[in-house]
């Protein structure tokens, strides 16, 4: 398992793509379409209520009408890139219920390959039940469904996608050998592999994975999880000293309102984020790591990258719902009133 103290990684350069991506008439032909970004991770039905307040433990709260929206951190992350104008792609397993329809769907509309989505027979797909808080925190219950079914072999057939990429994203929706493989895929070309922990592991996460990525994205209970810290994290010098425990070269630790805060072996920045009036954090992480995927895919240095991504995180807290709140880049400006 990964320790502190491992050597540590540098992040690849990646040239900037000075291609103006808004002009369709300078698109290659949709036949010569090559992605971008790659994600690989999970697909969920995401079943939310409005509550007024997140119940505890034994409690029964009334909600608002129930509604169906497509979801899981995966496609979250996949969507949120292919908004700001990347090419993605994305590889992972959906059921063969109306669900898997209905996510593969939704991930086509937005612009996302889903020619990696592979359908899992007699499977329910993810599903995630949320509950939203009138102050626009959450609590969620996921139910991997096929997600769970994504093994290193439905990796290898994809593995000359994942070399030739710019970035790989990453996440825990999925089993940690599949995201172990996608790495490992990654790294044999000279694309950017980011890892976002979540959910946190119960277990290390394995060497073979920590030593192949980049850009590990935790927030500050993931980065108390992974360094089997039992206090929370309260302020950004702790963040920094856990940070450093970690073995990944670059980490980027998300501070919710706060920001993010990005560490180095030798340096630690916090880039603070837009004061907003949040209505829904939920999918604020995801639209975080596809908008970091998505300027570190255009050259950009780590601090700018997550300059830009505290800003698409903010934007995504003002609409609810996880991909409906989603922007793109000529909302930002709008949402954020700058």
């Amino acid at each position: 398992m990964w320790f502190a103290g491992q050597p540590r990684r540098r992040l690849l350069a990646i040239p900037a793509d000075t291609r103006e991506r808004s002009d369709p008439s300078e698109m290659p032909a949709a036949a010569e379409i090559v992605p971008e970004i790659v994600v690989v991770g999970s697909s969920n039905l995401d079943l939310v209520v409005e509550v007024d307040s997140i119940p505890v433990v034994g409690e029964t709260v009334i909600g608002g009408d129930l509604r169906r929206i497509s979801g899981g951190k995966g496609a979250n992350q996949a969507v949120a890139a292919a908004r700001l104008g990347r090419r993605v792609a994305m590889i992972g397993r959906v059921g063969d219920d109306d669900a898997g329809t209905f996510l593969r769907k939704s991930l086509n509309d937005n612009d996302v390959d889903t020619q990696g989505i592979l359908e899992t027979p007699n499977t329910p797909s993810g599903t995630a039940m949320i509950a939203v808080a009138s102050d626009g925190d959450n609590a969620i219950v996921v139910s991997p469904g096929a997600n769970a079914r994504l093994t290193p072999g439905d990796i290898t057939a994809h593995v000359d996608l994942l070399a030739n990429v710019k970035v790989v994203l990453l996440q825990l929706e999925i089993p940690v050998e599949a995201v172990t493989a996608a790495a490992q895929a990654a790294r044999s070309g000279d694309g950017i592999v980011i890892l976002n922990p979540a959910p946190a592991p119960s277990q290390p996460l394995p060497d073979e994975l920590m030593e192949v990525v980049d850009v590990l994205v935790p927030n500050q209970t993931e980065l108390a999880l992974l360094t089997r810290n039992t206090e929370p994290v309260t302020d950004t010098d702790q963040a920094t000293e856990l940070a450093r425990q970690l073995p990944a070269q670059q980490i980027v630790v998300t501070l919710g309102a706060q920001g993010a805060l990005v560490v180095t072996s030798d340096d630690s920045t916090l880039v603070p984020a837009p004061a907003v009036e949040a209505v829904d954090t939920t999918a604020a992480g995801d639209a975080f790591c596809g908008a970091l995927a998505d300027a570190l895919a255009d050259g950009a240095d780590l601090v700018a990258a997550t300059r830009w991504a505290v800003r698409v995180g903010a934007a995504t807290t003002l609409r609810a719902g996880a991909q409906p709140s989603l922007p793109n880049r000529s909302e930002l400006d709008q949402l954020l009133g700058s």
